[in-house]
């Protein structure tokens, strides 16, 4: 009959070795947490510098009465009470929600649809397709606004090819019309922003599972339902991003807006970040266009949260 062997000094140790690599298991390998913060220490610095400081600024102008040259005086919060009473301060929100549509909605359901299309089957030219669509992503927004100033001119490119047609009844100063000027620049931004949503969607839909697409139609499933239940929830990480890439566009639009129609006629395409800088520049009002900059930069934030929240599914 076996008996077992007296626990000695080599099974203690070898007790005490196992807590210890248990211990070692449960710690992160390497150095110290705290050592670690020092590794970002030089990126987190320059980002107080260069976004945190001037952000706690521009809140403290905000509480401010102050044209730039002369004594501020204390405002409270009355430049944000301004934002929500004065007509003149909400258009600008409104017309920059409502180009959102043409920032954000349009691009990333032209995009989905465009990838689904070419997804599905191969097309000669796809890299030159792409290349084309993307393009406009490359060319620095200036360029574009220039362009599109000359193509949507009473006498531009646009109104020729209309009267040249025979739709010459169609034509109009599209930049000096009161209901098409926004919906203009609107287009403007909807022909920039669905080059990058289609190669964003492009990409996900390589990453996505033959097999699926194969399950898909043995099942019966046809273009839209195969869409639906296999393409769409596989590109939600794409969708994710496209939205959130848009809707900041979208919302700090400043330069397209300065070069077509400097936020007129009138004021019908004026939005938030122009504004601030005709409200700093033109009209002296610091304190005011600080206070419309801290509530852009809070609109910016709580869209692209809830589009995280509702479109990748993360709990708060």
């Amino acid at each position: 009959m076996k008996t077992s062997a007296p626990a000695g000094p080599a099974a203690a140790t070898g007790g005490t070795e196992s807590k210890a690599r248990s211990r070692g298991r449960r710690r992160a390998p390497g150095e110290p947490r705290a050592i670690g913060y020092l590794y970002i220490l030089p990126a987190l610095a320059l980002y107080s510098a260069f976004l945190l400081y001037p952000f706690g600024q521009s809140v403290w102008l905000s509480l401010l009465h102050w044209d730039g040259l002369t004594r501020a005086t204390w405002a409270g919060f009355d430049n944000y009470r301004d934002l929500l009473t004065d007509p003149a301060l909400r258009a600008p929100f409104a017309h920059a929600l409502l180009l959102l549509v043409f920032y954000s909605a349009l691009p990333v359901a032209i995009g989905l649809l465009l990838a689904a299309l070419l997804s599905r089957d191969r097309v000669r030219g796809m890299t030159f397709f792409r290349t084309v669509l993307f393009l406009p992503q490359v060319l620095a927004m200036v360029v574009v606004g220039v362009a599109w100033r000359s193509i949507l001119a009473p006498d531009g490119l646009l109104n020729d090819t209309l009267r040249t047609l025979g739709l010459g009844s169609l034509a109009r100063p599209w930049l000096g019309d009161y209901d098409w000027a926004l919906p203009a620049v609107g287009l403007v931004g909807t022909w920039v922003g669905t080059g990058l949503c289609m190669v964003l969607f492009l990409a996900g839909a390589q990453r996505i599972p033959r097999e699926l697409y194969e399950a898909a139609r043995l099942d019966g499933a046809g273009p839209v339902r195969e869409f639906l239940t296999v393409t769409l929830p596989g590109l939600r990480p794409q969708i994710a991003v496209a939205l959130t890439l848009t809707i900041v566009a979208g919302l700090r639009n400043f330069d397209l807006i300065y070069i077509t129609t400097s936020g007129g006629p009138g004021n019908t395409t004026s939005v938030p970040a122009y504004e601030v800088y005709h409200r700093a520049f033109d009209t002296n009002q610091v304190g005011s266009a600080a206070a419309i900059g801290v509530a852009l930069t809070v609109l910016i934030f709580a869209l692209t949260t809830a589009v995280s929240r509702l479109v990748e599914g993360r709990r708060p």
